[in-house]
């Protein structure tokens, strides 16, 4: 049931905050209703999980869905191999004090990966019950159809790069044929891959542009996107931080969202966007405004 809460609460930046603070944050976020927690063991190298791990009591453990990812060794390489899937499983379960993830995902493509050593992995991982389900991250539609073809269980979830400043799953699809810079496909149609195959995509940095670079909104550089997602908050008579969540949640691929915010404030106003269903017209406003267009 927790698995497909629209709004996922992104733990990567909980260990810049004390323990105290990062307490009542989650604490606040539980009482609002989260119940979808992501993480990732090269978040705070480690210690984002260690201090949700602190905080995870097993009443808790049993009302949240719980969500990681490895395969990163950060400045070094990226290490799908069987054993250091199998050691960072192990290492995640120790840091977040749980016997088991509800969910594992792969970080990143590893241009090394081998699908029947992953698989290997993933059977050892179920049968012992410390992995529940498996996914992604970041891979595109080959990625995908490469990786599932040796592996027993369904791949999940894809969590990609999505949000109003950064169109590039659907850009390409609408500009299809065109000798316009958007219809270079960049992502292989990996949104229309996991919607005929109905993986779960996830958005990571709905607020963000580039390489999670910062927030688009209030940017001047993304002055006519904000004024429309202004314009729209106002008429919703909610926060651009709302609308912008829900840019996202209107697509029919179903998206989840990531949202990164460690502020209780700003994670109330990403959650009102599962009450905003905007129109066609306002969504393909927000899209314009970004810089995209219609052939």
């Amino acid at each position: 049931m927790n698995a497909q809460q629209r709004i996922i609460v992104g733990c990567m930046r909980l260990s810049q905050k004390s323990p105290e603070e990062a307490f009542r944050f989650l604490d606040h976020a539980m009482e609002h209703g989260c119940r979808f927690f992501d993480h990732a063991d090269i978040y705070g190298q480690g210690q984002c999980e260690e201090l949700f791990g602190e905080w995870l009591s097993p009443s808790r453990r049993e009302q949240i869905f719980l969500q990681t990812k490895c395969g990163i060794v950060p400045g070094k390489m990226y290490d799908c191999s069987k054993e250091y899937i199998l050691q960072a499983v192990d290492r995640s379960l120790e840091r977040l004090r749980t016997d088991h993830l509800d969910r594992l995902l792969l970080h990143r493509p590893d241009a090394l990966l081998e699908p029947e050593e992953v698989a290997e992995a993933f059977d050892q991982l179920e049968q012992s019950g410390k992995v529940l389900e498996f996914g992604v991250s970041n891979f595109n539609a080959m990625q995908l159809s490469l990786l599932q073809s040796a592996l027993k269980q369904k791949i999940a979830c894809n969590q990609l790069q999505f949000s109003a400043a950064h169109t590039v799953l659907v850009t390409s699809g609408m500009e299809n044929n065109m000798k316009t810079p958007g219809a270079v496909s960049r992502d292989g149609y990996t949104l229309d891959y996991c919607r005929l195959h109905k993986i779960q995509v996830q958005a990571w940095s709905p607020l963000q542009y580039g390489m999670i670079e910062g927030s688009f909104l209030t940017n001047p550089d993304f002055a006519a996107l904000n004024k429309t997602i202004a314009k729209i908050a106002e008429r919703y008579n909610t926060s651009p931080a709302a609308i912008a969540i829900g840019w996202i949640l209107r697509h029919p691929a179903k998206m989840q969202v990531v949202c990164g915010t460690m502020n209780p404030d700003h994670l109330e106003e990403m959650l009102l966007a599962q009450d905003i269903h905007l129109t066609r017209e306002e969504w393909y406003e927000i899209y314009l405004s970004g810089g995209n267009i219609l052939p």
